[in-house]
């Protein structure tokens, strides 16, 4: 009993300490490409100078009114786009003719770059906080409709029909044995979701913005051309996006019993 319940904490320390050693050996590799290759600090800056910044940036305020504006759009985005996304995910499911007649048009509209319409959602919806929730929900909405769909498909017709047989209603096949069973599938579209709702977020900044990461990357570069803070903003975008990856695969676990 020790031994099992010993091979998790093992499995996680292993996963801290490699995490640990591959940072450690970028960091070495990005000084040494500086050092080697004499790059100013205004195209590369050493890691330390990025760190000094990324920890000055967030104790003046820099960053931290940007990266709210940004985290408020990804979660409306991404909450508004996974709602969307499971309830037309099931419904490609259940009913073939939905599919035969919508899958052209939102396989058409996910094949449409997000970076150029976002341009013109700024134009319709103005640089606030609209026009980057519904690109975050856009986004979004497209992975996790075609994993619920593949989820709901995969379930074991055989339980159905079991279902069915006990006089269970729609409602009791739906919430407890359809969604249980596609829920590895729907979790699966929630972690590429998430992910995908922070580059909209970004995509949407970009394109027009009063506040947000992206606005702030574009002004380091540009206006204060101050290198080592755009890298910081990278990096708390990369954080943001490991953060709320890290939720949903916790959600997973929680949710999803293990096999």
């Amino acid at each position: 009993m020790t031994r099992a319940l010993d091979r998790p904490a093992s499995a996680a320390l292993s996963s801290v300490v490699l995490g640990v050693v591959v940072l450690a050996g970028v960091l070495v590799a990005w000084k040494a490409l500086v050092v080697i290759a004499s790059y100013p600090p205004f195209i590369l800056p050493p890691p330390e100078s990025v760190g000094a910044r990324f920890v000055s940036a967030w104790s003046d305020g820099t960053i931290a009114p940007h990266a709210l504006r940004t985290l408020v759009e990804v979660l409306i985005g991404f909450g508004v786009g996974a709602g969307l996304g499971l309830v037309a995910g099931y419904g490609l499911a259940r009913l073939p003719l939905a599919e035969r007649v919508l899958s052209p048009y939102l396989v058409a509209a996910q094949a449409v770059p997000i970076l150029a319409i976002a341009p013109l959602l700024a134009l319709w919806f103005g640089p606030g906080l609209l026009a980057k929730v519904v690109i975050c929900t856009l986004i979004v909405f497209f992975p996790i409709a075609i994993s619920t769909m593949v989820g709901i498909r995969a379930v074991d017709a055989g339980l159905l029909e079991l279902a069915r047989s006990l006089r269970a209603t729609r409602r009791q096949v739906v919430v407890t044995l359809e969604v249980p069973a596609a829920l590895p599938a729907i979790f699966g579209g929630l972690r590429v979701g998430v992910t995908l709702a922070v580059v909209g977020a970004i995509v949407g900044e970009w394109a027009g913005a009063d506040r947000g990461l992206g606005l702030l990357v574009n002004l380091a570069k540009g206006s204060l051309f101050d290198t080592p803070l755009m890298f910081a903003t990278l990096l708390t975008i990369a954080l943001l996006g490991v953060a709320l990856y890290g939720l949903v695969v916790l959600a997973e676990r929680l949710l999803v019993p293990p096999r």
